[in-house]
């Protein structure tokens, strides 16, 4: 909504009129309501005077914390490098010592293939040794049998002989025979003749 520039002016005439017949209206006042206006205006100085000193402690307490905030960041700045420094360092180390764990777990895991293969070796050879001795002990069991029996043919020979010899002379002294004749003949033979 516009007005025209008259309009505004009868406005704020009509408004001026109205405050003014409100002022001349307004009844004579006591001494408790000045009284009670004078420490509204007392207040209301103090709230002001306590808003300006308040003011003036914040600006202070701003310049105080702008000069700290520049000290700190003067004497921490040497000190934030030292932590830059030892940061670094700290990072370097881990790698280093990343790099050798995984040296030695690389190592560690190729002793443990080849302890591994050691072991199946081993074992293989064991097992050849083991068959080796069974084949041995086989042989050696078939060889003593082999003797044993040998020795036992060689003792039921001589002892065959030896009855063959004494049939002989037993035959030499009643028979007759030639020596030569016992001798050749077979062990069965000489059993036979001793049986008759």
């Amino acid at each position: 909504m516009y007005f025209t520039l008259q309009q505004r002016e009868d406005r704020i005439t009509m408004g001026m009129r109205a405050t003014v017949a409100m002022l001349q209206l307004e009844p004579a006042r006591d001494a408790l309501s000045v009284a009670s206006d004078v420490a509204v205006v007392v207040v209301a100085a103090a709230v002001v005077a306590l808003a300006l000193a308040l003011m003036w402690f914040l600006r202070r307490l701003s310049r105080t914390l702008d000069e700290l905030r520049g000290t700190v960041r003067t004497q921490a700045a040497p000190v934030s490098e030292r932590l830059r420094a030892i940061s670094d360092n700290v990072e370097f180390i881990t790698a280093a010592l990343r790099t050798d764990v995984e040296r030695l777990n690389a190592s560690v895991r190729a002793l443990n293939e080849r302890l591994e293969l050691a072991s199946r070796r081993m074992e293989e050879r064991i097992e050849e040794f083991n068959a080796l001795v069974k084949v041995v002990q086989e042989e050696a069991e078939d060889i003593f049998l082999d003797t044993a029996a040998t020795v036992r043919g060689v003792r039921e020979g001589a002892r065959s002989i030896a009855s063959g010899r004494r049939e002989m002379d037993a035959a030499g002294s009643t028979g007759g025979r030639e020596p030569g004749e016992a001798a050749l003949r077979s062990p069965s033979a000489g059993v036979e003749a001793v049986e008759d």
